[in-house]
């Protein structure tokens, strides 16, 4: 599997959280429910951009700075996790509910720019082997992380 691949697989997943999330977030009556709704989305969220930084943005950084896109990338993950962060502090369920339907709405603009310009970028630029070693290599963390996470039960 290509890292593109994996990458598009983890964005629908992400889409259909998003999808259940708007829906939810009306429903939510207190800040301790959004707030936890929020530190879920952090979670699965930061592991995906960690993933996408370490192993995709960088080889792909003398690509971004040709296009003037090279700190915008990297700027989206910071602008995002502070999203979150701010779910966290808010004192009032309203604004809590606004901060994370904005999260929402900044992780499916950033999908949709990595979706029209980096993953076709990475196909046209990157070496198919290169796209399947760093396939290989998401499968190899994503079996890390289920390991260690069984390993806490």
């Amino acid at each position: 599997m290509k890292i593109t691949e994996a990458l598009q697989a983890e964005h629908l997943v992400f889409h259909n959280l998003f999808d259940h999330v708007e829906r939810s977030i009306p429903r939510m009556k207190t800040l301790p429910e959004v707030k936890a709704t929020a530190a879920l989305l952090e979670s699965v969220v930061s592991a995906h951009s960690r993933t996408e930084d370490d192993l995709f943005i960088g080889p792909l950084e003398h690509c971004f700075e040709q296009i003037g896109q090279r700190e915008t990338f990297h700027e989206e993950h910071d602008e995002i996790d502070r999203m979150l962060a701010q779910v966290q502090k808010a004192k009032q369920t309203r604004r809590a509910r606004e901060l994370l339907l904005s999260v929402i709405v900044a992780c499916r603009n950033h999908f949709d720019k990595e979706e029209r310009i980096v993953f076709p970028m990475a196909e046209r630029v990157l070496k198919a082997k290169t796209l399947q070693e760093l396939g290989r290599t998401w499968i190899d963390q994503r079996k890390d992380v289920a390991a260690w996470s069984a390993s806490q039960k």
